[in-house]
């Protein structure tokens, strides 16, 4: 893995997660479509700024149509990416097109992209596959359930981190919510139950930074490369326009966790052009070295 397993050892890991990139929209004749240039911001803050991660986990949705040139366009802007890609299939991708781009993932026996890495020592990263073609929503058949029970169980006792790009919940943005009783999500509750090496679920699909439990696990979801949904959480009547917004012009975000061994904490940054008010200079070494202090 990037940087060598005895490195990342000794310090803590960085699992980079971009989702919702959708390359290929394109409703205007600008030199560069809109979500290329998001995604080139958030790859040029990420792959050269101070939290340059070990892993890079790209949740789904890495299209908007799934077509082999979309995808293309992504893998080449990811060609000098330093570290592992780890690439999940979302609702507007394809199998067929994501197998093309990044060779390194295999389908399994039933055609599902879903697979597990050692992330570091102690550390493994299950990704699961929750596309089903044609459907916006997502899915979570048995056969795959039977594949994530293996998995847990060969593992019982090593911390487990899950991305896959359907969230399972009722976040309250009703127009892109599943309903609450639909058989993936019971399905993938009822694998889930009393796996306690699962330390945390990632998703994307919503475009918005969400947290929560399922299953009785800390569940998040990371924001879009691409535009935002909007902050809306009143109902909607699908056969009655009110104008409300429903994307938004929101700067790109991604999100970065940080395991140390013991203990997970995920960080979102916003990526635009944002002054810099306040540097490590001499003036502001003494107030430093005193918060260093309190820590006895």
């Amino acid at each position: 893995m990037g940087g060598g397993a005895s490195s990342l050892a000794d310090r803590a890991v960085l699992i980079a997660q971009l989702t919702d990139i959708h390359v290929g929209f394109a409703p205007d004749d600008k030199p560069e479509e809109l979500n290329l240039t998001r995604f080139r911001a958030v790859l040029d803050r990420l792959l050269r700024g101070p939290n340059r991660p070990d892993l890079l986990v790209l949740s789904g949705d890495i299209t908007d149509h799934g077509d082999a040139e979309s995808f293309a366009k992504a893998a080449a802007l990811l060609a000098d990416c330093p570290c592992p890609i780890l690439p999940l299939v979302g609702n507007h991708d394809s199998r067929a097109g994501l197998l093309a781009a990044f060779p390194q993932v295999q389908p399994d026996a039933d055609g599902f992209l879903h697979y597990v890495v050692e992330a570091a020592p102690g550390l493994r990263i299950i990704c699961l596959d929750t596309l089903e073609d044609g459907r916006h929503g997502g899915a979570f058949c048995q056969a795959r359930a039977d594949w994530l029970a293996t998995r847990l169980a060969e593992a019982p006792d090593t911390p487990t981190l899950i991305f896959m790009h359907h969230p399972p919940i009722i976040a309250g943005i009703d127009w892109m919510d599943p309903a609450p009783d639909e058989q993936w999500i019971i399905r993938l509750r009822d694998v889930l139950a009393g796996q306690h090496q699962v330390q945390a679920i990632h998703c994307g699909h919503l475009h918005r930074p969400i947290t929560t439990r399922f299953a009785g696990i800390p569940l998040g979801v990371t924001p879009s490369v691409a535009p935002l949904v909007a902050m809306e959480l009143s109902a909607i009547d699908k056969n009655s326009p009110d104008d409300r917004e429903l994307i938004t012009a929101e700067p790109p975000v991604y999100a970065l966790h940080r395991w140390d061994g013991q203990n997970l904490v995920t960080h979102y940054e916003s990526v635009g052009d944002w002054p810099v008010l306040a540097r490590f200079h001499a003036g502001l070494q003494p107030m430093i070295a005193g918060m260093f202090a309190e820590r006895g």
